[in-house]
C-alpha cells in the first residue's frame, strides 16, 4: 500500500535556527514519536541557515488530519514547546505527496534522528 509523505519546510525567523534545532531533537521529535508519528526526516538546510525540514509518512490524507488534530491539540504540545517553536518559525509550506516503500526508504537513510528509534505504527 503506497503512503503518502509530508514535507514541511520552515523560514526560521533569523538568528533561531540552532535553537529551534534543539527544540525539535529534544522536545518536538520525542512528543511525535510518542504519538505515533513516523517522522521520516528532520534537518536543517545546507543552502540556507534559517531553512529547516520536517519529513512525516502516514498511511492516507485521512489518517494524517487526524493524527496531525489529535497532536496539535493535545495538552502535551500546547502546554509545552509550542509556543518557544512557533516564535521561532517566520513561515512554513507544506507539501504531500504519495510515497512509494523505496521512496521512503531513501529518505531515511538520510534521516537526522539523534537517540530516537523511527517509529514505523502509522
Amino acid at each position: 500500500m503506497e503512503q503518502i509523505i509530508e514535507i514541511r519546510s520552515y523560514q526560521l525567523q533569523a538568528g533561531t535556527a540552532e535553537r529551534f534545532s534543539q527544540l525539535m531533537q529534544q522536545q518536538s521529535l520525542p512528543l511525535l514519536l510518542a504519538a505515533g508519528t513516523e517522522v521520516v526526516a528532520t534537518r536543517p538546510s545546507l543552502h540556507a541557515p534559517d531553512c529547516y525540514l520536517l519529513i512525516r509518512a502516514y498511511r492516507s490524507l485521512e489518517q494524517r488530519e487526524l493524527s496531525q488534530d489529535a497532536f496539535y491539540t493535545s495538552p502535551a504540545w500546547l502546554d509545552g514547546p509550542r509556543a518557544e517553536i512557533m516564535a521561532c518559525i517566520a513561515h512554513y509550506t507544506t507539501v504531500v505527496i504519495p510515497a512509494d516503500p523505496a521512496l521512503l526508504a531513501s529518505l531515511r537513510c538520510g534521516a537526522e534522528l539523534p537517540g530516537h528509534q523511527i517509529s514505523s505504527k502509522q
